[in-house]
């Protein structure tokens, strides 16, 4: 059988006890199959193995077949924003708390990982956003995101007011602690949290969900993922955009922030068998019901 991974990257959330080990582990599980093994950059020097290959995010978006995220999303999503140009594929060893898109569980990987290698595996595209802060006339700032785009004000002040336009349309103007830009992948993140709708990862949708509104009319909407978002900031102090909540910008009143899909996707592994609704059952406990109260005697 022809071997479809020849060269895989490991990247892994190194600041977490245990994470060291179990990369090494796998980095040795992977020699043993005849792969070639890359270490991103940071995670090589935190480990602290010089056997082990090192290499940057541009090394490994050339040269690698998969890429393995070893910790939590947040770990996942990191290496999406830098490899999805690239289109190397993505699988998920979680390490984390809840692992949505992190899906195989530290105790399982040998035989999981095993499997996808042997070609035994589902794959999806997620969509991704490219956010853009525009100033007077001039980007200031660009960052893309696999869950969301969210704009807010600091934790030190009062609401923000924002102004929404859709392919040039105006939408809507809201006051509240921010705006919440997602995909399907980030539906069921810090949307979700904030009221927003769950999406299924194949619908072709952005959501937009306001946190903490003035207004209790102003609901979430979905949108199509084609379209063209432009936020402006009206009012407000110390506002900020986020991407991911993991990449930055302050905003000034005046900055417009321009979000659009990305002309590429994330390209996830998953188990073979892998399920959606299996993940929602597993994490948001679907598969529970309520407890009926019963009146005291």
């Amino acid at each position: 059988m022809t071997q479809a991974f020849r060269t895989v990257a490991l990247v892994g959330r190194y600041q977490s006890e245990g994470v060291a080990p179990a990369l090494l582990e796998i980095a040795r599980f992977l020699a043993g199959r005849g792969i070639r093994v890359l270490v991103e950059a940071d995670t090589f020097e935190a480990i602290g193995r010089p056997e082990l290959e090192a290499a940057d995010a541009e090394r490994i978006g050339r040269e690698a077949d998969l890429a393995i995220a070893v910790g939590g999303d947040g770990t996942l999503l990191g290496l999406a924003r830098q490899l999805a140009r690239s289109q190397v594929p993505l699988v998920g060893i979680n390490h984390g708390r809840l692992g949505f898109v992190t899906d195989i569980s530290l105790n399982q990987w040998p035989a999981a990982l095993g499997a996808i290698l042997d070609g035994s595996y589902s794959s999806e595209d997620r969509t991704m956003l490219v956010a853009r802060v525009v100033r007077e006339g001039r980007e200031v700032w660009r960052a893309l995101a696999m869950n969301d785009v969210v704009v807010n004000r600091s934790s030190r002040t009062g609401m923000i007011e924002l102004q929404a336009h859709v392919d040039g349309v105006f939408m809507y103007s809201q006051r509240a602690d921010g705006l919440i830009v997602a995909t399907p992948t980030g539906s069921t993140a810090y949307a979700l949290s904030a009221n927003g709708p769950i999406l299924h990862p194949r619908l072709a949708g952005i959501v937009l969900v306001p946190v903490a509104p003035q207004s209790l009319s102003n609901r979430p909407i979905t949108l199509p993922d084609d379209v063209r978002i432009d936020i402006r900031v009206v009012d407000g102090r110390e506002p900020r955009v986020a991407a991911d909540m993991q990449v930055f910008s302050d905003l000034h009143v005046g900055d417009d922030i321009v979000i659009e899909r990305a002309p590429f996707k994330a390209h996830l592994l998953h188990p073979a068998g892998y399920s959606h609704f299996a993940t929602l059952r597993g994490k948001l406990n679907w598969h529970e019901l309520p407890v009926l109260s019963r009146p005291p005697a």
